[in-house]
C-alpha cells in the first residue's frame, strides 16, 4: 500500500504525535509499504535540535520524510506549524506519489497553518480514502494560552468548535482515536465520523525494568538523589500540562512528608521552566533535566519510582504506557484519556482533579509504602503487555485496507 501521511510534527520533537508516528513508520517499513510523510521543518531551531536533519529525506526503507516551511505555533517558538505557502509543496508531491490512502494527524492544527483542510480536496478529486487522527484536545487548551473573561472564553470555544473542530474532522472519511474516553468526547463535540480502536502502544522491549541500576542519576546526570523517592514529571513545561496545580500542590506534599523524602525529576522544556525553578527552589529537592533524547527516556523511566502527571487534558497519555512497561506506577488526575489506562489500585492511583489534598494523599500512600509501589509496578507491567506497537499499527493497516476498499495491500 502507498500511504501519504500529513502530520503536525515529527522527530526530533518528542510528544505523543511524534512518538506514535515514529513507531508507525517503523512498522509500515517492516511490512513493505511505501510511505510519504509531510511535516514541519525544524531547520530554524537548529540550536535546539541540532540533529533535525537526521529525520528528513529517506528515513527508513520505503519511507520518505518531506519537511515543510514552518513558523512558531501559538506563540511557542519551539512548537512549529506549517505555513500557508507550504501547502503548494504538498499537492505536486501527492500527485506524483499517487497514494492509495491519505492519513492526517492533527488536521485541526495543520488547518490553522495551511488555511485549508489538509488533503481533502485532493483526496476527493482523485477518490482517495482520507482518514484523520484526533491527538490533542486543542479546545481545552484555549484558556491555558489565551486567558479571557469567562463569557468571551465560552464564545471563543464555541466558534472554534463549530468552525474548526467540527468543520475539519467531519470532512474526513473517518476520525480515529485510540481512547474510549476521547471517543465519547468527540461524539459530544459533534464529530459524526469518530471511530475508536486500540491504535496506540508501547515498545515493551525498550521500556524495560531491567534498565534500573544503582546510582543511575549520579552517573548519568551528575545529580545526588540518595534514598529519596523519585517522582518523574515527563512532558512539556507549558500551561496545558497542569503545572499551575503542581506548583500549588508540591509545598503541601512537602509539609506532609518533610523536605528530604522526595526528589522531583522534571524532564522537558518550555515557557514555564523559569517559573518552575523559582517556585520550587528552597521548597523541595528538584532537578530540571531539560530535553531528554528519546533513547534516554526508557532508562529514565525505569530508574524513577513514580510517574506523575497533573494534566487533565490528555487524549490517551503514552507516557503512562511507558511507565507501566518500565514497571513503575502512575499518579494522575481522574480526567481525560488517562481514565482508559489507569485502574486504581492495580497499576496506579487517581486523584480528584484540582484537589491538592487528594493529590497529596495518593502520593503519600505510594511514597511511604515501597511494597505497594513494587506491587502496582509489576501489575502495571502485566497490564500493558497486550499494547505493543506492532499490534497497534497492524490494526491501523487493517482498518485502512478493510474499511477503505480502494487501499491495496503490499
Amino acid at each position: 500500500m502507498k500511504i501519504a501521511i500529513l502530520t503536525s510534527g515529527f522527530l526530533p520533537v518528542i510528544d505523543g504525535v511524534t512518538v506514535t508516528l515514529l513507531h508507525r513508520l517503523k512498522r509500515l517499513s517492516e511490512l513493505g509499504h511505501q510511505v510519504l510523510v509531510f511535516c514541519p521543518s525544524y531547520e530554524l531551531l537548529e540550536s535546539i535540535y541540532p540533529n533535525w536533519a537526521d529525520y528528513t529525506g529517506h528515513f527508513l526503507p520505503g519511507v520518505e520524510v518531506i519537511n515543510l516551511p514552518s513558523t512558531s505555533f501559538m506563540g511557542v517558538e519551539f512548537e512549529r506549524n506549517v505555513t500557508s505557502t507550504s501547502y503548494d509543496l504538498v499537492l505536486p508531491r501527492l500527485a506524483q506519489f499517487q497514494p492509495d490512502v491519505i492519513h492526517v494527524d492533527e488536521p485541526d492544527r495543520l488547518f490553522l497553518g495551511f488555511g485549508k483542510i489538509p488533503a481533502i480536496a485532493h483526496a476527493k478529486t482523485h477518490q482517495i480514502p482520507c482518514t484523520s487522527f484526533y491527538h490533542t484536545n486543542f479546545l481545552e487548551y484555549i484558556d491555558d494560552f489565551f486567558p479571557l473573561p469567562a463569557p468571551l472564553q465560552t464564545l471563543v470555544r464555541w466558534l472554534c468548535k463549530v468552525f474548526i473542530t467540527q468543520r475539519v474532522f467531519n470532512a474526513y472519511d473517518v476520525t480515529l482515536t485510540g481512547s474510549k474516553t476521547t471517543y465519547e468526547k468527540l461524539q459530544k463535540l459533534g464529530i459524526r465520523n469518530a471511530l475508536y480502536e486500540e491504535l496506540l502502544g508501547v515498545d515493551l522491549a525498550v521500556f524495560s525494568p531491567n534498565l534500573r541500576q544503582e546510582l543511575f542519576f549520579e552517573k548519568t546526570y551528575g545529580i545526588e538523589v540518595g534514598d529519596r523517592t523519585k517522582l518523574l514529571f515527563l512532558g512539556r513545561l507549558t500551561p496545558d500540562k497542569g503545572w499551575k496545580f503542581t506548583l500549588k500542590a508540591v509545598p503541601k506534599l512537602v509539609q506532609k512528608l518533610g523536605s528530604n523524602r522526595i526528589s522531583l525529576l522534571i524532564a522537558g522544556d518550555g515557557e514555564l521552566r523559569d517559573t518552575i525553578r523559582q517556585s520550587l527552589t528552597g521548597v523541595v529537592d528538584f532537578h530540571l533535566l531539560g530535553r531528554v533524547s528519546p533513547n534516554q527516556i526508557p532508562a529514565l523511566m525505569a530508574n524513577s519510582d513514580i510517574h506523575v502527571t497533573t494534566s487533565k487534558k490528555e487524549t490517551k497519555g503514552l507516557t503512562l504506557f511507558e511507565a507501566f512497561a518500565a514497571r513503575i506506577p502512575v499518579v494522575a488526575p481522574a480526567a481525560g484519556g488517562v481514565l482508559d489506562s489507569i485502574q486504581p489500585g492495580v497499576n496506579g492511583l487517581l486523584y480528584k482533579p484540582d484537589n491538592t489534598a487528594d493529590f497529596v494523599e495518593k502520593l503519600q500512600l505510594l511514597i511511604e509504602d515501597p511494597d505497594l509501589r513494587q506491587r502496582l509496578g509489576q501489575q502495571a507491567r502485566d497490564w500493558v503487555q497486550p499494547y505493543g506497537w506492532d499490534q497497534a499499527v497492524d490494526r491501523l493497516v487493517s482498518l485502512w485496507a478493510s474499511r477503505l476498499p480502494v487501499a491495496t495491500s503490499p
